[in-house]
């Protein structure tokens, strides 16, 4: 149940950022909800493989090179789902921020503190 919440969340991310973000395109609420499974699976499976990977060069940065990591995270999803199209580095990097925002705020609003196992 949750992991379909967090779907629908990330889904709603990025048609908000696709609506604010000058260069990212939703096509449709089918494609949105496909980059929203594409982008959990994509943050759940490959992310931590990378942040391992690139722990010398996140250290070297000062943790500034998450960002790019999370942009990249997100360029992947819009490969490989068809409607979602990210044009240039930049929106790339600004979809990924904001995506990060908003889901971040509405798993805040929507989970609250029932989905904290103490």
């Amino acid at each position: 149940m949750r992991f379909l919440i967090r779907v629908l969340i990330n889904a709603a991310a990025i048609v908000v950022a696709a609506h604010v973000i000058r260069g990212i395109e939703v096509a449709d609420l089918t494609s949105a909800l496909v980059a929203g499974l594409v982008l959990g699976l994509i943050n759940a499976v490959i992310r931590p493989v990378l942040l391992v990977l690139t722990f010398p060069l996140t250290l070297l940065t000062l943790g500034l090179f998450i960002f790019i990591l999370n942009a990249f995270c997100l360029w992947l999803t819009a490969a490989l789902v068809r409607g979602f199209t990210i044009h240039g580095f930049w929106a790339g990097l600004l979809g990924a921020l904001f995506i990060s925002i908003i889901s971040w705020l509405l798993t805040a609003f929507v989970g609250g503190r029932a989905h904290r196992r103490w």
